[in-house]
């Protein structure tokens, strides 16, 4: 079966040929959450990475292959913290029937962030193929992404084959017009994704957290609101230099005092009309003490009408604290506005994907990246070192 074109270029599972008694390092990102048990042990919470990978490691094991798998978990710092162990990580691949050696937390090794050689060829020694099915990390320049490549014939995996297969029809020639939707509190993370695509992108609607930012940018009062004092400029400047971004018209704000609430999916409604004693529809100017949670009834219907014939759309961050259903109005159209929109459609990030989740759209998109700030690289740059790795590896 051939592969999509898509792949950008890199040498897939495929091109290893004959795997029979070959040693295979197999880089992974099962960052996965741990549960802490009464008696101390650690379980794995979510296995979802676990099983993203399976497609991967069966594919290698299948050809007898023998397979060392590589991963980081949690923040260690470059220490030996026994609380990130990866031990419940391979006790649950085991479970999965996967008969593969785990080696232990990558990042107890400061090596791994600092790119170390010496921590390269202690991964490489006494293996001959390298595979790197960690797309989550693929921006990082990291040993265990950009070093094996270098000494190895190396291969994309099945989810980093996926992932640049899904992201590359709006990377290269998106379907016209190309909508982006840019959301989340941290401007300044996205500040260079926005750059590079008000210059491609027919429109790009800006929401969330960060909108106040811009907002505050073109001199509005944002009362307490969440700012990013240091990058009023940047925005500013982006917002002279650009025709195509498009900003709440309107805001839901809350009353001093007022508590956020999270509810679990499933149970309870996704959306919630807000309270009306303790919120208010504004316009882009907060009164002072009140605080933006959402974007407006009036920014909504703008945002549906943008998004609605768009050739293709990129999502990337809530439009307010969705978690909260009173606050949720604004994610929710976005959600539905995209998977309504007949368009090629890509939702990307850990809150977006979450939202999809949590209002029934999981299946209406075309594709959801997990790779988080790997996904929203390769859109800003064009390419990530650890893709760029594997294509300059040498070849099986």
């Amino acid at each position: 079966m051939s592969r999509p074109a898509a792949a950008g270029g890199l040498p897939l599972l495929e091109d290893l040929g004959a795997l029979e008694g070959r040693r295979v390092l197999v880089r992974l990102d099962l960052n996965v959450p741990l549960t802490e048990e009464p008696d101390g042990s650690r379980t794995v919470a979510d296995d979802f990475r676990i099983r993203a990978a399976l497609p991967t490691l069966e594919y290698l094991t299948a050809g007898g292959a023998e397979v060392t798998v590589a991963t980081h978990l949690g923040r260690p710092k470059g220490k030996v913290d026994e609380r990130y162990s990866v031990a419940p990580v391979a006790s649950r691949l085991a479970e999965l029937g996967m008969n593969v050696r785990v080696l232990e937390n990558l990042r107890f090794s400061p090596g791994e962030e600092q790119n170390s050689p010496a921590l390269v060829a202690e991964l490489v020694k006494d293996q001959e193929l390298f595979v790197n099915d960690a797309f989550g990390v693929m921006h990082r320049a990291h040993a265990s992404v950009v070093g094996p490549p270098r000494f190895l014939p190396s291969a994309a995996g099945r989810l980093v084959e996926k992932e640049v297969a899904g992201l590359v029809p709006i990377l290269v020639d998106p379907p016209r017009p190309f909508v982006v939707v840019i959301g989340g509190a941290k401007v300044a993370d996205k500040l260079g994704l926005l750059r590079s695509l008000s210059d491609r992108a027919d429109r790009v609607l800006v929401g969330g957290g960060m909108a106040f930012t811009f907002l505050r940018a073109l001199g509005k009062p944002i009362g307490e609101s969440i700012v990013d004092e240091a990058h009023l400029d940047s925005c500013r400047d982006l917002l002279s230099s650009s025709s195509v971004l498009m900003l709440p018209v309107d805001v839901v704000a809350a009353a001093p005092g007022l508590e956020l609430e999270q509810k679990a999916t499933g149970a309870v409604a996704p959306v919630e009309d807000p309270p009306a004693d303790a919120t208010k529809v504004t316009g882009q100017a907060i009164p002072d003490g009140w605080r933006g949670f959402d974007i407006g009834p009036a920014t909504c219907e703008l945002f549906r009408d943008a998004i609605a014939g768009a050739g293709s759309i990129m999502w990337n961050g809530p439009m307010g604290v969705f978690e909260d259903p009173r606050f949720a109005r604004g994610t929710y159209e976005v959600a539905s506005a995209v998977v309504s929109a007949g368009g090629y459609s890509v939702v990307g990030g850990g809150d977006s994907v979450a939202a999809l989740d949590r209002f029934g759209f999981e299946g209406g998109v075309s594709h959801v990246s997990t790779g988080g700030g790997a996904s929203l690289e390769l859109l800003e740059h064009g390419d990530l070192p650890g893709l760029a790795a594997l294509r300059q590896s040498t070849r099986a």
